[in-house]
């Protein structure tokens, strides 16, 4: 038995129905050839209602009292942190699917490993060595950013706020809002007010679409948007009025990726659910063939010693997923880095790095 804690409700449960239904994916595809070691696996999943102190309760309940045998991590930074203390107190294996902030591998866990590409502060990598190679005349001089007070979504916008800076992109404005954020006409005035050549949003999902909304009332029109996390949403097209061309996001995953893996998790998860999987299932499956890989290859998946044992033995091995071959360094960081993604006539598209985009980037951005 597999104990997970998951956002299904509150302000993650957006993405947290996305993991949900990758862990499921993963879940039917091994159970369909024979399960893990012989055995079928069965997901406990608990609402841990996108609240810190529930999810705390929620991991100790499942390792202490209900024994599973794994656990995967739960969505956002803000959750994966403290149960990942209680996974480590009792000493179990923890692999994670949305915990990308800096503060996740600086709190010293032993047995963390988080299960994309890159971590947070390196997600736009790849747009801002394309921004600070444009021709001067062309390159933006002025950026706005607005950012949720969320670790990885602060994470990923001032991310690229460093690399700009340094690169002498100027910040004129820099607005943090609760997660519980409905209203953004203020900070989109602010934006709009600045005339900023470039706008970049730390989100998730729903603040995105409430702050983009508010930018197109106001006409503020951009050379380039990129926001976190929600242009990969399946929703995004429909919830801003299907203005979306231009928009970038950076993303570790691609339906279209060629991985062995990933053809059968896309044709597996798309007769299951009847759409196409996203970046946060991706991510929830990748979790799963992360620990599998584990307990094939050690031969156990119990608690106990067995978890010690895992744990080894991911640190000097490298699994292959649906985003790729993944392999940590020793705060659990994987080693690689985010494609940028944009709506290229109305199909979202890889367009960074140059050797794996599907389209090339438009800049700047046509009037939305």
């Amino acid at each position: 038995m597999i104990g997970i804690s998951l956002p299904l409700t509150g302000d993650f449960s957006e993405p947290g129905k996305g993991v949900q239904r990758g862990y499921e994916a993963w879940a039917k595809v091994v159970n369909d050839k024979g399960g893990l070691l012989g055995r079928q696996v069965e997901l406990k999943i608990l609402d841990d209602q996108s609240s810190a102190d529930r999810v705390v309760a929620d991991y100790e309940q499942l390792i202490g009292r209900d024994n599973v045998d794994l656990v995967f991590g739960p969505f956002s930074t803000r959750l994966v942190v403290p149960s990942a203390r209680v996974a480590e107190e009792y000493g179990m294996l923890y692999v994670e699917p949305a915990g990308a902030a800096p503060e996740v591998f600086e709190q010293g866990f032993k047995n963390l490993f988080y299960a994309a590409p890159a971590v947070a502060n390196d997600h736009y990598n790849y747009l801002a060595e394309y921004i600070l190679a444009l021709p001067a005349d062309q390159r933006p001089q002025t950026a706005a950013y607005a950012a949720m007070d969320d670790p990885f979504a602060q994470g990923t916008a001032y991310g690229l706020k460093e690399k700009l800076e340094a690169g002498g992109v100027r910040t004129v404005v820099d607005e943090v809002y609760p997660p519980n954020t409905t209203d953004f006409n203020s900070i989109a005035a602010k934006i709009a007010s600045s005339r900023a050549d470039i706008v970049v949003g730390g989100t998730q999902y729903q603040d995105a679409v409430n702050l983009i909304v508010a930018l197109q009332q106001l006409n503020y029109q951009p050379k380039l948007a990129a926001f976190s996390t929600a242009p990969t949403n399946p929703e995004f097209s429909k919830a801003i009025g299907a203005k979306t061309e231009g928009i970038l996001a950076p993303t570790g995953y691609t339906t279209k990726a060629t991985y062995p893996s990933n053809t059968e998790f896309v044709q597996a998860y798309t007769a299951q659910f009847g759409t196409p999987p996203g970046e946060d299932e991706a991510n929830a499956y990748t979790t799963g063939q992360v620990v599998a890989a584990a307990v094939e290859a050690v031969g156990c998946a119990e608690q106990g010693d067995c978890q010690q044992k895992l744990v080894d033995w991911l640190r000097g091995n490298t699994v292959d997923t649906v985003v790729g071959p993944l392999s940590w360094d020793a705060q659990g960081r994987p080693q690689g880095a985010h494609m940028i993604q944009q709506y290229v006539d109305g199909q979202i598209q890889i367009v960074l790095p140059g050797e794996t985009k599907e389209a090339d980037i438009i800049y700047p951005k046509p009037s939305w």
